[in-house]
């Protein structure tokens, strides 16, 4: 079959695109990838031998301003470019991972009849995926709760597909791949996140400081590199400082508890991994999604949560040195994690697309 992945805007909706893409060019279908004309998206898609689609689209902003007659007037233009080329190419099936550069590709599918396949990656719905689910052949999402809000009986929990690599490097893992002394993994997600920085960093060198023997694996985007190196030099704790990493596999590995964000690829990462976490959600993200996907990982207690507004320095020392203390609790949660972890997420994913295909060509019932 031709099957059409749109996938483009964020990395999270790249790559575990990209990672169902994969699976399905394995199994000798023809692949394309729709993107969106964003920055990360040429680093993300580099190693894709396969035929790309870029059609420029920007997502609606929250309110009404000049802004928001531009993106509208863009995402109208982007349906009839799609369109325009669906007309001369086009796919037995289209997969949309949700997000602004889904909106071009899936009107266009849903104007020529062409099954729709959703992914949502979220707990909670995104705007452009809630709008469509309801002419869509079929439709999948990440997390089980996501069946509170999207009312489709055949909702199909897939788990959220990541990268090939880190699937088999989390399989292989295993006693050993930790570090002598307790190693602390803080991230922000691929930008980075400022005040999640300053106060990891404080609350660490604190703990160093006070004779706790830890070591620190800190990602902490570009922005903030330089300036949170020099502060773990200058305070001596021992640490490895990256702006972005592409292979997270070592770090997840290496990692005794993780501090960090909490969208939808870093929770199915740390599930793979079953590496424990303190989620601290970005405030800003729409809807609150990120906070809903904590909470869902703390139900299951394979994490903590704390909203950023209450995380302080002395707080957050305190936490880290309960765990460090604890570790039948760490253990604990590193086992629920695992639990909710569903490995082959991007096959799942792939044989619901193939058989929205069939459906529509008459081969299953």
């Amino acid at each position: 079959m031709k099957i059409a992945v749109a996938c483009g805007g964020t990395g999270g909706h790249i790559f575990p695109g990209l990672a169902t893409a994969y699976v399905l060019e394995q199994r000798g279908h023809e692949v394309k990838l729709w993107l969106a004309g964003k920055d990360v998206e040429t680093p993300a898609v580099r190693d894709w031998k396969g035929p790309v689609v870029t059609v420029q689209a920007e997502g609606l902003p929250a309110g009404f301003s000049l802004r928001t007659i531009r993106a509208a007037l863009k995402l109208i233009q982007a349906v009839i470019d799609c369109r325009r080329i669906m007309r001369r190419d086009r796919p037995d099936v289209v997969l949309a991972m949700g997000s602004y550069a889904s909106v071009g590709p899936v009107c266009a599918a849903l104007t020529l009849k062409v099954p729709v396949v959703l992914h949502e990656a979220n707990v909670l719905p995104g705007r452009a995926l809630g709008l469509f689910a309801r002419w869509a052949t079929a439709v999948a999402c990440s997390f089980e709760e996501t069946r509170f809000y999207l009312r489709r009986k055949d909702l199909v929990v897939t788990g959220m597909p990541i990268r090939k690599e880190l699937e088999n490097a989390a399989r292989l893992g295993g006693p050993g791949t930790k570090h002598d002394v307790f190693t602390v993994l803080v991230m922000g997600g691929s930008r980075g996140a400022h005040r999640l920085n300053d106060v990891a960093s404080a609350a660490l060198i604190q703990l160093h400081r006070g004779g706790n023997h830890l070591h620190v694996i800190h990602l902490t985007g570009f922005a903030d590199e330089e300036v949170i190196r020099r502060t773990y030099e200058n305070a001596g704790v021992p640490h490895t400082v990256h702006g972005f990493v592409q292979d997270m596999a070592p770090l997840y590995a290496a990692a005794d508890l993780a501090l960090c964000r909490s969208g939808a690829a870093t929770c199915a990462e740390l599930s793979a991994f079953a590496v424990p976490a303190l989620m601290i959600p970005y405030p800003f993200a729409a809807n609150d999604h990120q906070t809903a996907n904590a909470r869902a990982m703390e139900k299951l207690d394979a994490a903590d949560v704390v909203p950023e507004r209450d995380l302080s320095i002395a707080w957050l020392a305190d936490y880290i040195v309960g765990g460090m203390r604890n570790p039948s609790r760490l253990a604990k949660m590193s086992a629920a994690a695992k639990s909710r972890a569903m490995g082959n997420a991007a096959e799942a994913l792939a044989e619901v697309v193939v058989k929205a295909g069939e459906r529509r060509d008459g081969l299953v019932g």
